[in-house]
Protein backbone atom coordinates (compact mmCIF):
# COMPACT_ATOMS: atom_id res chain seq x y z
CA UNK A 1 0.00 0.00 0.00
CA UNK A 2 2.94 2.46 0.58
CA UNK A 3 4.38 1.37 -2.72
CA UNK A 4 1.02 2.71 -4.09
CA UNK A 5 0.71 5.93 -2.40
CA UNK A 6 4.04 6.82 -3.55
CA UNK A 7 3.57 6.48 -6.88
CA UNK A 8 0.31 8.28 -6.86
CA UNK A 9 2.21 11.34 -4.83
CA UNK A 10 4.78 11.15 -7.95
CA UNK A 11 2.10 11.44 -10.54
CA UNK A 12 0.12 14.21 -8.44
CA UNK A 13 3.61 15.78 -8.57
CA UNK A 14 4.65 15.28 -12.25
CA UNK A 15 1.83 15.18 -13.90
CA UNK A 16 2.21 11.57 -15.20
CA UNK A 17 -0.73 9.60 -15.98
CA UNK A 18 0.04 6.42 -13.61
CA UNK A 19 -3.94 5.47 -12.98
CA UNK A 20 -3.73 2.15 -15.20
CA UNK A 21 -0.46 1.09 -13.32
CA UNK A 22 -2.12 2.69 -9.60
CA UNK A 23 -5.69 0.53 -10.33
CA UNK A 24 -3.97 -2.30 -11.00
CA UNK A 25 -1.66 -2.09 -8.38
CA UNK A 26 -4.89 -1.18 -5.53
CA UNK A 27 -7.19 -4.35 -7.48
CA UNK A 28 -3.90 -6.73 -6.54
CA UNK A 29 -4.54 -5.83 -2.81
CA UNK A 30 -7.94 -5.19 -3.23
CA UNK A 31 -8.30 -2.18 -2.21
CA UNK A 32 -11.50 -1.21 -4.29
CA UNK A 33 -12.79 2.15 -2.86
CA UNK A 34 -8.96 3.72 -3.39
CA UNK A 35 -9.18 2.20 -7.15
CA UNK A 36 -12.67 3.90 -7.50
CA UNK A 37 -11.58 7.13 -6.65
CA UNK A 38 -8.53 7.13 -8.49
CA UNK A 39 -10.58 6.18 -11.43
CA UNK A 40 -12.85 9.25 -11.11
CA UNK A 41 -10.19 11.78 -11.11
CA UNK A 42 -8.58 10.50 -14.10
CA UNK A 43 -8.35 12.64 -16.84
CA UNK A 44 -9.12 10.20 -19.29
CA UNK A 45 -10.09 7.06 -17.80
CA UNK A 46 -10.74 4.30 -20.86
CA UNK A 47 -13.14 1.57 -21.30
CA UNK A 48 -10.20 -0.97 -20.26
CA UNK A 49 -10.10 0.63 -16.52
CA UNK A 50 -13.93 0.49 -16.73
CA UNK A 51 -14.31 -2.98 -16.98
CA UNK A 52 -11.93 -4.21 -14.60
CA UNK A 53 -13.39 -1.97 -12.15
CA UNK A 54 -16.61 -3.49 -13.43
CA UNK A 55 -14.97 -6.93 -12.72
CA UNK A 56 -13.59 -6.45 -9.65
CA UNK A 57 -17.09 -4.95 -7.87
CA UNK A 58 -19.20 -7.52 -9.68
CA UNK A 59 -18.50 -10.52 -6.93
CA UNK A 60 -18.76 -8.17 -3.87
CA UNK A 61 -19.99 -5.07 -4.09
CA UNK A 62 -22.51 -5.62 -7.52
CA UNK A 63 -24.50 -2.26 -7.11
CA UNK A 64 -21.44 -0.28 -7.79
CA UNK A 65 -21.12 -2.49 -10.69
CA UNK A 66 -24.21 -0.30 -12.40
CA UNK A 67 -22.81 2.91 -11.03
CA UNK A 68 -18.88 2.56 -12.61
CA UNK A 69 -21.31 1.37 -15.82
CA UNK A 70 -23.06 5.09 -15.78
CA UNK A 71 -19.91 6.93 -15.15
CA UNK A 72 -18.61 4.78 -18.14
CA UNK A 73 -21.61 6.28 -20.76
CA UNK A 74 -20.86 9.44 -19.37
CA UNK A 75 -17.59 9.79 -19.96
CA UNK A 76 -18.84 8.50 -23.89
CA UNK A 77 -16.79 5.03 -23.82
CA UNK A 78 -19.44 2.39 -25.66
CA UNK A 79 -19.69 -1.45 -23.50
CA UNK A 80 -18.31 -4.34 -25.26
CA UNK A 81 -18.37 -7.77 -24.63
CA UNK A 82 -16.51 -8.01 -21.54
CA UNK A 83 -18.65 -5.40 -19.83
CA UNK A 84 -21.92 -6.80 -20.43
CA UNK A 85 -20.19 -10.25 -19.06
CA UNK A 86 -19.35 -8.88 -15.54
CA UNK A 87 -22.54 -6.59 -15.49
CA UNK A 88 -24.78 -9.72 -16.38
CA UNK A 89 -22.71 -11.73 -13.43
CA UNK A 90 -23.25 -8.84 -10.71
CA UNK A 91 -27.51 -9.04 -12.20
CA UNK A 92 -27.41 -12.57 -11.33
CA UNK A 93 -25.92 -12.15 -7.56
CA UNK A 94 -27.95 -9.27 -7.17
CA UNK A 95 -31.21 -11.58 -8.51
CA UNK A 96 -33.04 -8.64 -10.06
CA UNK A 97 -34.89 -10.27 -13.12
CA UNK A 98 -35.97 -6.52 -13.81
CA UNK A 99 -32.51 -5.28 -13.71
CA UNK A 100 -31.58 -7.93 -16.21
CA UNK A 101 -34.45 -7.30 -18.29
CA UNK A 102 -33.29 -3.39 -18.54
CA UNK A 103 -29.11 -4.31 -19.01
CA UNK A 104 -30.41 -6.74 -21.98
CA UNK A 105 -32.14 -4.09 -23.91
CA UNK A 106 -28.65 -2.05 -23.38
CA UNK A 107 -27.00 -4.84 -24.87
CA UNK A 108 -29.18 -5.28 -27.91
CA UNK A 109 -29.18 -1.68 -28.33
CA UNK A 110 -25.09 -1.32 -28.07
CA UNK A 111 -24.49 -1.49 -31.68
CA UNK A 112 -21.51 -4.21 -31.47
CA UNK A 113 -21.48 -7.88 -32.92
CA UNK A 114 -22.26 -9.67 -29.39
CA UNK A 115 -19.83 -12.62 -29.03
CA UNK A 116 -20.71 -16.16 -27.99
CA UNK A 117 -19.30 -15.57 -24.60
CA UNK A 118 -21.49 -12.57 -23.91
CA UNK A 119 -24.62 -13.97 -24.87
CA UNK A 120 -23.79 -17.58 -22.52
CA UNK A 121 -23.62 -15.19 -19.81
CA UNK A 122 -27.18 -14.04 -20.62
CA UNK A 123 -28.81 -17.48 -20.69
CA UNK A 124 -26.84 -17.54 -17.68
CA UNK A 125 -28.24 -14.91 -16.21
CA UNK A 126 -32.16 -15.17 -17.18
CA UNK A 127 -31.82 -18.91 -16.10
CA UNK A 128 -30.34 -18.51 -12.66
CA UNK A 129 -32.97 -15.64 -12.21
CA UNK A 130 -35.78 -17.39 -13.30
CA UNK A 131 -36.56 -16.48 -16.29
CA UNK A 132 -36.19 -19.67 -18.19
CA UNK A 133 -38.34 -18.47 -20.63
CA UNK A 134 -36.24 -15.66 -21.70
CA UNK A 135 -33.20 -17.56 -21.59
CA UNK A 136 -34.97 -20.40 -24.00
CA UNK A 137 -35.37 -17.37 -26.24
CA UNK A 138 -31.63 -15.79 -26.35
CA UNK A 139 -30.75 -19.93 -26.25
CA UNK A 140 -32.75 -20.42 -29.68
CA UNK A 141 -32.22 -17.25 -31.53
CA UNK A 142 -28.30 -18.05 -31.23
CA UNK A 143 -26.30 -19.23 -34.12
CA UNK A 144 -23.38 -20.43 -32.90
CA UNK A 145 -23.67 -22.21 -29.62
CA UNK A 146 -20.65 -23.16 -27.55
CA UNK A 147 -20.69 -26.01 -24.70
CA UNK A 148 -21.29 -23.36 -21.70
CA UNK A 149 -24.28 -22.00 -23.13
CA UNK A 150 -25.75 -25.67 -23.57
CA UNK A 151 -25.11 -26.44 -20.16
CA UNK A 152 -26.36 -22.84 -18.94
CA UNK A 153 -29.62 -23.37 -20.25
CA UNK A 154 -29.72 -27.12 -18.98
CA UNK A 155 -28.94 -25.70 -15.72
CA UNK A 156 -31.57 -23.33 -15.52
CA UNK A 157 -34.49 -26.27 -16.32
CA UNK A 158 -32.22 -28.43 -13.75
CA UNK A 159 -32.79 -25.70 -11.19
CA UNK A 160 -36.32 -25.49 -12.23
CA UNK A 161 -37.19 -28.86 -11.56
CA UNK A 162 -37.86 -29.76 -15.17
CA UNK A 163 -35.27 -32.02 -16.20
CA UNK A 164 -37.33 -33.33 -19.24
CA UNK A 165 -35.94 -30.43 -20.73
CA UNK A 166 -32.80 -30.40 -19.36
CA UNK A 167 -32.46 -33.78 -20.78
CA UNK A 168 -33.79 -33.20 -24.02
CA UNK A 169 -31.10 -30.54 -24.13
CA UNK A 170 -28.69 -33.26 -23.18
CA UNK A 171 -29.05 -35.42 -25.86
CA UNK A 172 -29.54 -32.99 -28.55
CA UNK A 173 -25.74 -31.77 -27.76
CA UNK A 174 -22.85 -32.25 -30.47
CA UNK A 175 -20.30 -32.78 -27.34
CA UNK A 176 -20.72 -33.06 -23.64
CA UNK A 177 -18.21 -32.29 -21.24
CA UNK A 178 -18.07 -33.43 -17.49
CA UNK A 179 -19.88 -30.49 -17.05
CA UNK A 180 -22.77 -31.68 -19.31
CA UNK A 181 -22.68 -34.61 -17.16
CA UNK A 182 -22.18 -33.80 -13.85
CA UNK A 183 -25.35 -30.65 -14.30
CA UNK A 184 -27.38 -33.53 -14.90
CA UNK A 185 -26.71 -35.89 -12.48
CA UNK A 186 -26.68 -32.82 -9.83
CA UNK A 187 -30.09 -31.66 -11.26
CA UNK A 188 -31.54 -35.73 -10.47
CA UNK A 189 -30.10 -35.81 -7.15
CA UNK A 190 -31.56 -32.07 -6.39
CA UNK A 191 -34.63 -32.90 -7.83
CA UNK A 192 -34.84 -36.40 -5.93
CA UNK A 193 -34.73 -38.69 -8.58
CA UNK A 194 -32.31 -40.18 -7.28
CA UNK A 195 -32.53 -43.29 -9.27
CA UNK A 196 -32.00 -41.62 -12.65
CA UNK A 197 -29.30 -39.63 -11.40
CA UNK A 198 -27.11 -42.41 -10.45
CA UNK A 199 -28.01 -44.25 -13.81
CA UNK A 200 -26.80 -41.05 -15.54
CA UNK A 201 -23.38 -41.19 -13.19
CA UNK A 202 -22.96 -44.91 -14.23
CA UNK A 203 -23.75 -43.95 -17.99
CA UNK A 204 -20.82 -41.57 -17.84
CA UNK A 205 -18.16 -43.96 -16.41
CA UNK A 206 -18.84 -45.58 -19.35
CA UNK A 207 -18.32 -42.36 -21.45
CA UNK A 208 -14.69 -42.42 -23.11
CA UNK A 209 -12.66 -39.36 -22.56
CA UNK A 210 -15.16 -37.90 -19.60
CA UNK A 211 -13.80 -38.12 -16.00
CA UNK A 212 -15.86 -37.24 -13.23
CA UNK A 213 -14.39 -34.68 -11.01
CA UNK A 214 -15.64 -33.28 -7.19
CA UNK A 215 -18.68 -31.59 -8.23
CA UNK A 216 -19.96 -35.05 -9.93
CA UNK A 217 -19.03 -37.15 -6.69
CA UNK A 218 -20.45 -35.00 -4.56
CA UNK A 219 -23.85 -34.94 -6.61
CA UNK A 220 -23.85 -38.91 -7.47
CA UNK A 221 -22.98 -39.48 -3.35
CA UNK A 222 -26.13 -38.50 -1.97
CA UNK A 223 -28.21 -40.72 -5.12
CA UNK A 224 -25.90 -43.56 -3.31
CA UNK A 225 -27.19 -42.42 0.15
CA UNK A 226 -30.81 -42.25 -0.52
CA UNK A 227 -31.19 -45.21 -2.38
CA UNK A 228 -28.71 -47.98 -0.42
CA UNK A 229 -26.60 -48.25 -3.04
CA UNK A 230 -23.43 -49.07 -0.66
CA UNK A 231 -21.30 -50.85 -3.18
CA UNK A 232 -21.68 -47.85 -5.32
CA UNK A 233 -21.04 -45.79 -2.90
CA UNK A 234 -17.45 -47.28 -1.74
CA UNK A 235 -16.39 -47.29 -5.27
CA UNK A 236 -17.06 -43.58 -5.46
CA UNK A 237 -15.43 -43.34 -2.22
CA UNK A 238 -12.35 -44.83 -3.60
CA UNK A 239 -11.87 -42.89 -6.55
CA UNK A 240 -12.35 -39.96 -4.38
CA UNK A 241 -8.88 -40.81 -2.79
CA UNK A 242 -7.44 -41.85 -5.11
CA UNK A 243 -7.64 -38.48 -7.10
CA UNK A 244 -7.35 -36.40 -4.04
CA UNK A 245 -11.35 -35.52 -3.98
CA UNK A 246 -11.04 -36.78 -0.84
CA UNK A 247 -9.49 -33.57 0.75
CA UNK A 248 -13.04 -31.50 -0.55
CA UNK A 249 -15.34 -31.13 2.25
CA UNK A 250 -18.51 -31.36 -0.12
CA UNK A 251 -17.10 -34.66 -1.27
CA UNK A 252 -16.13 -35.76 2.68
CA UNK A 253 -19.40 -34.47 3.61
CA UNK A 254 -21.09 -36.38 0.89
CA UNK A 255 -19.06 -40.05 1.90
CA UNK A 256 -20.02 -39.15 5.64
CA UNK A 257 -23.77 -39.01 4.64
CA UNK A 258 -23.87 -42.32 2.07
CA UNK A 259 -22.19 -44.62 5.36
CA UNK A 260 -24.56 -42.79 7.91
CA UNK A 261 -28.07 -43.18 5.56
CA UNK A 262 -26.61 -46.62 4.78
CA UNK A 263 -26.24 -47.70 8.35
CA UNK A 264 -22.39 -48.09 8.67
CA UNK A 265 -22.50 -45.90 11.32
CA UNK A 266 -19.16 -47.30 12.60
CA UNK A 267 -17.74 -46.34 9.31
CA UNK A 268 -19.23 -42.95 9.42
CA UNK A 269 -17.38 -42.50 12.43
CA UNK A 270 -14.35 -42.62 11.28
CA UNK A 271 -14.99 -40.53 8.70
CA UNK A 272 -16.44 -38.04 10.66
CA UNK A 273 -13.40 -38.41 13.35
CA UNK A 274 -11.04 -38.09 9.64
CA UNK A 275 -12.53 -34.68 8.71
CA UNK A 276 -11.77 -33.66 12.32
CA UNK A 277 -11.47 -29.88 12.33
CA UNK A 278 -11.97 -28.89 8.86
CA UNK A 279 -15.98 -30.34 10.05
CA UNK A 280 -18.70 -27.89 9.47
CA UNK A 281 -22.61 -27.90 10.47
CA UNK A 282 -23.55 -30.02 7.36
CA UNK A 283 -20.87 -32.74 9.04
CA UNK A 284 -22.01 -32.45 12.49
CA UNK A 285 -25.98 -32.99 10.80
CA UNK A 286 -24.99 -36.03 8.94
CA UNK A 287 -23.42 -37.78 12.07
CA UNK A 288 -26.36 -36.65 14.39
CA UNK A 289 -29.07 -37.68 11.52
CA UNK A 290 -27.43 -40.82 10.99
CA UNK A 291 -27.26 -41.78 14.80
CA UNK A 292 -30.87 -40.97 15.13
CA UNK A 293 -32.63 -42.96 12.67
CA UNK A 294 -29.90 -45.72 13.51
CA UNK A 295 -31.40 -45.90 17.19
CA UNK A 296 -28.28 -44.34 18.77
CA UNK A 297 -30.69 -41.62 20.26
CA UNK A 298 -28.57 -40.68 23.19
CA UNK A 299 -25.58 -40.70 20.88
CA UNK A 300 -26.79 -38.48 18.89
CA UNK A 301 -28.00 -36.15 21.62
CA UNK A 302 -24.43 -36.39 23.30
CA UNK A 303 -22.62 -35.26 19.81
CA UNK A 304 -25.34 -32.40 19.67
CA UNK A 305 -23.81 -31.37 23.31
CA UNK A 306 -20.10 -31.63 22.18
CA UNK A 307 -20.77 -29.64 18.74
CA UNK A 308 -22.52 -26.47 21.30
CA UNK A 309 -19.05 -26.75 23.01
CA UNK A 310 -17.16 -26.65 19.80
CA UNK A 311 -18.91 -23.17 19.37
CA UNK A 312 -20.99 -24.60 16.10
CA UNK A 313 -24.48 -23.71 16.36
CA UNK A 314 -27.42 -25.69 14.98
CA UNK A 315 -30.25 -25.24 11.96
CA UNK A 316 -33.16 -26.11 11.69
CA UNK A 317 -31.84 -29.52 9.77
CA UNK A 318 -29.56 -29.97 13.63
CA UNK A 319 -33.06 -29.71 14.93
CA UNK A 320 -34.91 -32.32 12.99
CA UNK A 321 -31.86 -34.96 13.55
CA UNK A 322 -32.33 -34.14 17.35
CA UNK A 323 -35.98 -34.69 17.02
CA UNK A 324 -35.97 -38.00 15.06
CA UNK A 325 -33.68 -39.07 17.91
CA UNK A 326 -35.71 -38.30 21.17
CA UNK A 327 -38.47 -40.12 18.88
CA UNK A 328 -36.92 -43.15 18.36
CA UNK A 329 -35.44 -43.14 21.75
CA UNK A 330 -38.82 -42.38 23.28
CA UNK A 331 -37.01 -39.55 24.78
CA UNK A 332 -40.50 -37.31 25.13
CA UNK A 333 -39.63 -34.63 27.78
CA UNK A 334 -36.11 -34.23 26.26
CA UNK A 335 -37.66 -33.31 22.60
CA UNK A 336 -40.10 -30.93 23.92
CA UNK A 337 -37.16 -29.19 25.75
CA UNK A 338 -35.28 -29.24 22.48
CA UNK A 339 -38.06 -28.20 20.36
CA UNK A 340 -38.46 -25.06 23.20
CA UNK A 341 -34.76 -24.40 22.59
CA UNK A 342 -34.80 -23.67 18.89
CA UNK A 343 -36.37 -20.12 19.11
CA UNK A 344 -35.58 -19.73 22.90
CA UNK A 345 -31.62 -20.24 22.47
CA UNK A 346 -31.06 -20.46 18.85
CA UNK A 347 -33.85 -17.94 17.45
CA UNK A 348 -34.52 -21.20 14.92
CA UNK A 349 -38.62 -20.92 13.30
CA UNK A 350 -39.71 -24.31 13.93
CA UNK A 351 -40.85 -25.50 10.34
CA UNK A 352 -43.63 -28.10 9.67
CA UNK A 353 -40.67 -31.17 9.55
CA UNK A 354 -40.16 -29.95 13.56
CA UNK A 355 -44.08 -30.12 14.16
CA UNK A 356 -43.69 -33.61 12.42
CA UNK A 357 -41.15 -34.71 14.31
CA UNK A 358 -43.20 -33.95 17.48
CA UNK A 359 -46.63 -35.20 16.42
CA UNK A 360 -44.42 -38.27 16.11
CA UNK A 361 -42.89 -38.26 19.23
CA UNK A 362 -46.17 -37.67 21.00
CA UNK A 363 -48.04 -39.99 19.37
CA UNK A 364 -45.90 -43.37 19.62
CA UNK A 365 -45.52 -42.22 23.48
CA UNK A 366 -50.02 -42.65 23.61
CA UNK A 367 -50.05 -38.64 24.11
CA UNK A 368 -52.35 -38.67 21.21
CA UNK A 369 -54.50 -35.94 22.86
CA UNK A 370 -51.24 -33.70 23.49
CA UNK A 371 -50.19 -34.29 19.60
CA UNK A 372 -53.35 -33.33 18.38
CA UNK A 373 -53.00 -30.35 20.31
CA UNK A 374 -49.80 -29.61 18.68
CA UNK A 375 -51.53 -29.70 15.33
CA UNK A 376 -54.28 -27.33 16.27
CA UNK A 377 -51.18 -24.84 17.60
CA UNK A 378 -49.07 -24.56 14.46
CA UNK A 379 -48.66 -21.37 12.93
CA UNK A 380 -48.97 -22.88 9.36
CA UNK A 381 -51.44 -25.27 7.26
CA UNK A 382 -50.67 -28.90 8.36
CA UNK A 383 -49.48 -31.11 5.17
CA UNK A 384 -50.24 -34.87 4.73
CA UNK A 385 -47.11 -35.67 6.64
CA UNK A 386 -48.38 -34.07 9.57
CA UNK A 387 -51.77 -35.97 9.56
CA UNK A 388 -50.25 -38.73 8.37
CA UNK A 389 -47.88 -38.81 11.77
CA UNK A 390 -50.79 -38.29 13.63
CA UNK A 391 -52.98 -41.52 11.77
CA UNK A 392 -50.00 -44.05 12.36
CA UNK A 393 -50.04 -43.17 15.70
CA UNK A 394 -53.99 -43.88 16.74
CA UNK A 395 -53.38 -47.12 14.41
CA UNK A 396 -50.99 -47.87 16.80
CA UNK A 397 -52.75 -46.99 20.11
CA UNK A 398 -56.16 -47.77 18.86
CA UNK A 399 -58.03 -44.24 18.80
CA UNK A 400 -60.63 -44.30 16.38
CA UNK A 401 -62.07 -40.32 17.31
CA UNK A 402 -59.00 -38.82 16.35
CA UNK A 403 -58.52 -41.86 13.47
CA UNK A 404 -61.22 -40.32 11.62
CA UNK A 405 -60.28 -36.24 11.88
CA UNK A 406 -56.44 -36.99 10.93
CA UNK A 407 -57.68 -39.56 8.14
CA UNK A 408 -60.64 -36.68 6.90
CA UNK A 409 -57.70 -34.07 6.44
CA UNK A 410 -55.95 -36.82 4.52
CA UNK A 411 -58.27 -37.91 1.88
CA UNK A 412 -58.60 -34.46 0.98
CA UNK A 413 -54.77 -33.62 1.11
CA UNK A 414 -53.95 -36.87 -0.77
CA UNK A 415 -57.67 -38.47 -2.38
CA UNK A 416 -55.82 -40.82 -4.75
CA UNK A 417 -53.27 -42.39 -1.56
CA UNK A 418 -54.77 -45.56 -1.15
CA UNK A 419 -53.14 -46.11 2.29
CA UNK A 420 -55.03 -43.76 4.39
CA UNK A 421 -57.46 -45.72 3.90
CA UNK A 422 -56.28 -48.84 4.02
CA UNK A 423 -55.09 -47.50 8.30
CA UNK A 424 -57.93 -46.31 8.59
CA UNK A 425 -59.93 -49.40 7.66
CA UNK A 426 -57.46 -51.69 9.99
CA UNK A 427 -58.21 -49.00 12.67
CA UNK A 428 -62.14 -49.67 12.18
CA UNK A 429 -61.18 -53.57 11.78
CA UNK A 430 -59.45 -53.69 15.31
CA UNK A 431 -62.23 -51.69 17.33
CA UNK A 432 -64.49 -53.95 15.60
CA UNK A 433 -66.48 -51.63 13.86
CA UNK A 434 -67.07 -53.24 10.64
CA UNK A 435 -69.48 -51.28 9.28
CA UNK A 436 -66.62 -48.36 9.05
CA UNK A 437 -64.61 -50.95 6.89
CA UNK A 438 -67.54 -51.61 4.61
CA UNK A 439 -68.28 -48.44 4.04
CA UNK A 440 -64.54 -47.04 3.06
CA UNK A 441 -64.43 -50.33 0.97
CA UNK A 442 -67.33 -48.81 -0.75
CA UNK A 443 -65.92 -45.31 -1.04
CA UNK A 444 -62.56 -46.48 -2.22
CA UNK A 445 -64.08 -48.98 -4.61
CA UNK A 446 -66.67 -45.86 -6.23
CA UNK A 447 -63.62 -43.56 -6.40
CA UNK A 448 -61.39 -46.15 -8.30
CA UNK A 449 -58.76 -46.52 -5.57
CA UNK A 450 -56.25 -49.34 -5.74
CA UNK A 451 -53.52 -50.01 -3.58
CA UNK A 452 -49.94 -49.35 -5.32
CA UNK A 453 -47.61 -51.91 -6.08
CA UNK A 454 -45.12 -52.13 -3.59
CA UNK A 455 -41.01 -52.23 -5.13
CA UNK A 456 -37.40 -52.75 -4.12
CA UNK A 457 -34.21 -51.88 -5.39
CA UNK A 458 -31.46 -54.67 -5.90
CA UNK A 459 -27.70 -53.33 -6.01
CA UNK A 460 -25.74 -56.27 -8.31
CA UNK A 461 -22.47 -56.01 -9.66
CA UNK A 462 -22.34 -52.36 -9.23
CA UNK A 463 -25.77 -51.72 -11.01
CA UNK A 464 -28.92 -51.08 -9.27
CA UNK A 465 -32.14 -53.03 -10.75
CA UNK A 466 -35.88 -51.88 -9.45
CA UNK A 467 -38.07 -54.66 -9.13
CA UNK A 468 -42.01 -54.63 -8.93
CA UNK A 469 -44.37 -56.77 -7.50
CA UNK A 470 -45.04 -59.64 -10.89
CA UNK A 471 -42.58 -57.29 -12.46
CA UNK A 472 -41.27 -59.27 -15.92
CA UNK A 473 -39.58 -55.70 -17.45
CA UNK A 474 -36.43 -56.59 -16.36
CA UNK A 475 -33.75 -57.43 -19.04
CA UNK A 476 -33.06 -60.60 -17.55
CA UNK A 477 -36.51 -61.47 -16.20
CA UNK A 478 -36.47 -64.81 -17.63
CA UNK A 479 -33.49 -66.07 -15.97
CA UNK A 480 -34.33 -64.31 -12.35
CA UNK A 481 -37.77 -65.88 -12.39
CA UNK A 482 -35.73 -69.41 -13.72
CA UNK A 483 -33.78 -69.15 -10.65
CA UNK A 484 -36.46 -68.58 -8.38
CA UNK A 485 -38.27 -71.76 -9.76
CA UNK A 486 -35.72 -73.44 -8.85
CA UNK A 487 -35.40 -71.66 -5.29
CA UNK A 488 -38.96 -72.58 -4.54
CA UNK A 489 -38.50 -76.37 -5.96
CA UNK A 490 -35.73 -76.97 -3.49
CA UNK A 491 -37.68 -75.20 -0.50
CA UNK A 492 -40.77 -77.49 -1.34
CA UNK A 493 -38.35 -80.68 -1.63
CA UNK A 494 -36.58 -79.98 1.49
CA UNK A 495 -39.95 -78.82 2.88
CA UNK A 496 -41.29 -82.72 2.09
CA UNK A 497 -37.92 -84.23 3.24
CA UNK A 498 -38.21 -82.59 6.63
CA UNK A 499 -42.00 -83.91 6.62
CA UNK A 500 -41.03 -87.20 6.26
CA UNK A 501 -38.42 -87.48 8.42
CA UNK A 502 -40.45 -86.05 11.44
CA UNK A 503 -43.51 -88.71 10.48
CA UNK A 504 -41.05 -91.04 10.59
CA UNK A 505 -39.75 -90.23 13.76
CA UNK A 506 -43.02 -89.49 15.24
CA UNK A 507 -44.00 -93.53 14.30
CA UNK A 508 -40.93 -94.73 16.10
CA UNK A 509 -41.33 -92.67 19.12
CA UNK A 510 -44.46 -94.45 19.21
Amino acid sequence: MNQVKQIHGYTLRTGIDNTKILIEKLLEIPNLNYAKLVLHHSPKPTLFLFNKLIQSHSSTHQHQCFSLYSQMLLHGHSPNQYTFNFLFSACTSIGSLSLGQMLHTHFIKSGFQPDVFAITALVNMYAKLGGLRLARNVFDEMTVRELPTWNAMMAGYSRDGDMESALELFWLMPNRNVVSWTTMVSGYSQNKQYEKALELFLRMEREKGVIPNEVTLASVLPACANLGALEIGQRVEAYARKNGFFKNLFVSNAVLEMYAKCGKIDVAWKVFDEIGRFRNLCSWNSMIMGLAVHGQCHKAVELYDQMLREGTLPDDVTFVGLLLACTHGGMVEKGKHIFQSMTRDFNVIPKLEHYGCMVDLLGRAGRLREAYEVIQSMPMKPDSVIWGALLGACSFHGNVELAEIAAEFLFALEPGNPGNYVILSNIYASAGQWDGVAKLRKVMKGSKITKTAGHSFIEEGGQLHKFIVEDRSHSESSEIFALLNGVYEMIEFNRNEYECHFDFDLINHL
